[in-house]
Order: C-alpha cells, then structure tokens, then sequence
C-alpha cells in the first residue's frame, strides 16, 4: 500500500510535511509506503537531512504549488503540475492508495470532483470530522464545508456516508445516525430539515435516531450527526476553540485534548471515488503523522467499494 502525501501543502510545509511524514512511517513499521509529492529543491535537502530515516519514504517531483490564497478551480485547472494536481492523478492512476493534504482546501475538494469524481448516486460528495464522546467513544460529523447549502436528499445521503464510515472505518456495528437540528421533535427545523427528516426516517439502510441538538454533540445518542456544510464548519471551529480556550488557561483534560485537532490530523471526504483527506492548514508534524495514518486506515478498510456498493444498488 502508498499513502501520498502533499509536501507542499499547510503553513508549516514542506517542514512539518517531511517530519509528520517520518512520523507516520516509523508508526506503520512496513506496512505501507508514504510517497511525499513536491518541489525537489525544496524536499531533497530536508530528506537528506533526515538521513537514514528517509529510506522508508519515496519521492515524487511537481514543479508547481496551489497556494492557500489561490482561486481551488482555476489554480487546479492551471497548475497541472502542482502537488495536489500530481497527487490526484496518481490516486486516479492507481499508483497511490490514498491521497492528504493540509493545502488548499478548495483545490482539494476541485481535484476531488473532476480527477477521481464523485461516486455514481452521490448528489455531492461531503468533508466529514470526527466527534470526540464522553464515554470513550468516537462519532463522526458532516458536512463541516464542502456543501454550504444543502438540499433534503442530500442531507440523507450524507447520513449513509457516515454511516457507513462509521461501521467500517470506526468498527461501530450499527452506527446511531442524527440530524443536527434545533429541537428533538418532528416537526421543529426549516421546510429543508423538516423534508430531510422524512427521508432518514423512511431509509432502510441507516439507524435513524431522528432530530439531535447542539447539547448532543458529545454524548451517546448518535454516532453519526448530519447537517449542512455551513452549520458543520461553526460547529467544528467552534470545538477547537474549545481546545484553545482551555490551553491558554492551562486546564488539561484528557476528553478535551481530543478537541485539538493534531489529534486526527484530517478530515475525509466521502463520496468520491477514492481516499482522500484534508489537513489543517496550520498542521504540525503531529498532525500530518496522524493525517497519513487515517489515509492508511481508509484504505486498509475498503470503505470506497462499501460506498460504491451501497449506492450503485
């Protein structure tokens, strides 16, 4: 198995994306190859650097970089031969199992949908992130960006994504599936959550648990919660702020320290026809280690033929 990494990529690269790449190497001990993909005046001197090391992480040469600022469609239509670019043809060549970045998100999503596409049946692919549970648990939430807007059919969609991520990513064997809404009951939400509702309930292929609330988010009553893009992305930097809140009070706390998000180091983005994630712009080594890991696990589970079977019947 290759992981592909975008060295290139985040505030910190291609630094921390060399070291978070060793990182994830030592971590996976042989069971797969992490192929760095950059700028070779920029990458050599760092592997050379890290010495002996370095042996277990290939090299892939791309002339050019998708900066943060850049416009993702035209910058990804014009830089054929930057690193996320590269990266994506190389996921849709087969050469690589999975694909990370912590560059341009937008690029990200753009490479997505015109190199792999979206799978067949998926009205719009959705950025998932992981909900830290009370009780030991993990549970997973999306969208949290890439869909803003969202009609009723593709919020139900979105709870299959998830659940289906969640039993074979997450091992959870009949995931809890819930709508982020502002009220337990049936009838409370706009006319698109009202329409969304119907539609989970009567899906035969999730465990609907019906409408949940912000207050839920960390407790048990669902695995996977489902909601717009727009209302994803405040509740997952709303979450970090948590993290940053209490480390600049100096409050330590084991179930918060999972707010941080070096924790996971990525968000998937489930639909499409492959394994790819996005990092954090400002990921460290820790996070870009993390971030290959959960592209190692994707892979390893087989969740894109899970999806591609769910929706293809």
């Amino acid at each position: 198995m290759k992981i592909a990494l975008d060295a290139m990529g985040g505030d910190f690269a291609p630094q921390a994306a060399v070291a978070g790449a060793l990182l994830a190497a030592e971590q996976l001990a042989g069971r797969a190859t992490i192929v760095l993909i950059g700028q070779e005046d920029a990458v050599r001197p760092l592997l050379q650097a890290a010495g002996p090391a370095a042996a277990a992480l290939e090299f892939v040469a791309a002339s050019q970089v998708i900066e943060m600022g850049e416009h993702p469609a035209k910058a990804f239509q014009q830089k054929q031969d930057s690193s996320i670019a590269v990266g994506y043809k190389m996921l849709l060549a087969g050469e690589v199992d999975a694909f990370c970045s912590a560059g341009n998100t937008g690029a990200m999503l753009v490479g997505a949908m015109f190199t792999v596409k979206t799978v067949p049946g998926v009205m719009r692919p959705a950025i998932a992130n992981f909900l830290p549970k009370l009780h030991n648990n993990v549970g997973i939430l999306l969208d949290v960006g890439a869909n803003a807007e969202c009609k009723p059919e593709m919020l139900e969609q979105f709870g299959e994504l998830g659940s289906l991520y969640a039993q074979h990513v997450l091992g959870i064997a009949n995931p809890q599936v819930g709508l982020m809404n502002i009220g337990e009951e049936e009838g409370k939400g706009t006319p698109i959550i009202q329409e969304a509702h119907k539609l989970l309930k009567d899906n035969p292929h999730i465990h609907f648990v019906g409408n949940i609330e912000g207050r839920d988010l960390f407790n048990d009553k669902a695995d996977v919660i489902v909601c717009d893009g727009f209302t994803g992305n405040i509740i997952l930097k709303m979450a970090e702020s948590i993290y940053d809140a209490m480390d600049e009070k100096q409050i330590q706390d084991p179930f918060f320290d999972k707010f941080n998000y070096e924790a996971v180091g990525g968000s998937p983005i489930l639909g499409i026809n492959d394994n790819a994630i996005i990092g954090h712009g400002r990921s460290t080594p820790r996070a870009i280690g993390n971030m290959l890991m959960q592209g190692f696990n994707m892979a390893d589970s087989g969740i894109v033929d899970q999806i591609k079977a769910t929706f293809k019947s």
